[in-house]
């Protein structure tokens, strides 16, 4: 499995480049029409073109316009292209970590976590108008919060941000409807390992996944304690947006899947 998501990874990286290379091309070869529509002037005040100039403008533009619906749909593609290459790198390393944390234990049994159960987010399903999948932030240091949010907020997610355990709780009971949790280990009062301890009792919250976000380090023992108390995720600051982007895209796709399947049955 991790063969085939490396293997993904250096297939979207080429194709990447290639579309990159071939948009470069496109742009140039519009350059070069442009400048020779510029070219094209009126004769000695005339008003109308000579008719090989006027023909010549006709094919220009003709060829212009051909490139210009191969850049669109070129851009089209990279984004795609793009979007499928950093959700691959995220499986990618999600799978190395699940394996190193497995070989350190030495057989240690954890529990079964949901980041293997990843959703292509280009085959997912489409969002509902108006609707935006909420994904709740929890961390003590305000200027982290800033930080997240400046990575979340422009992705069509409805960020909610709080600044303790028990305002997680609070936001938790007046509404459980969150694809998914972004939480601080290191916090007063009650840290991230009871936060998610108290997140996991309740029925109505236990399916959420939660995502610990931790200075602490690479400790094999922290890791394991974050997915004992429930994590699908650990990641150690300073993070890698790209990557946050794309893991927390990967649980919002995995929920509205199962919103989907959830209204279907309704």
């Amino acid at each position: 499995m991790l063969k085939v998501a490396d293997r993904e990874v250096r297939q979207t990286s080429a194709r990447e480049e290639e579309l990159d290379h071939a948009l470069d091309g496109c742009h140039h070869a519009i350059e070069d029409l442009d400048e020779r529509l510029t070219k094209l002037e009126y004769p000695d005040g005339s008003t109308r073109r000579p008719a090989p100039a006027e023909a010549d403008r006709a094919a220009i533009l003709e060829e212009r316009n051909v490139l210009a619906l191969q850049v669109a749909r070129l851009s089209v593609e990279l984004d795609r292209t793009r979007r499928r290459a950093a959700f691959a790198e995220a499986r990618c390393e999600l799978l190395e970590r699940q394996l190193e944390v497995v070989e350190q234990q030495q057989g240690a049994v954890l529990p079964e976590p949901e980041l293997v159960r990843l959703v292509d987010p280009l085959n997912a399903p489409a969002l509902a108008a108006g609707f935006r999948p909420k994904v709740l932030l929890v961390d003590d240091k305000r200027p982290n919060l800033m930080a997240l949010e400046a990575v979340l907020n422009t992705h069509g997610h409805e960020v909610v941000s709080v600044s303790s355990g028990q305002a997680a709780l609070k936001a938790l009971l007046e509404s459980d409807d969150f694809a998914v949790i972004i939480l601080d280990v290191q916090m007063p009062e009650m840290d991230g390992y009871e936060t998610a301890a108290h997140i996991k009792r309740r029925a109505r919250t236990r399916d959420i996944p939660i995502i610990f976000l931790t200075a602490i380090g690479n400790d094999p023992e922290y890791s394991m304690r974050g997915y004992a108390a429930g994590a699908v995720d650990f990641i150690v600051k300073p993070f890698d947006p790209w990557a946050l982007r794309a893991k927390v895209a990967v649980f919002v796709e995995i929920y509205l899947e199962r919103r989907e399947h959830a209204l279907g049955r309704d």
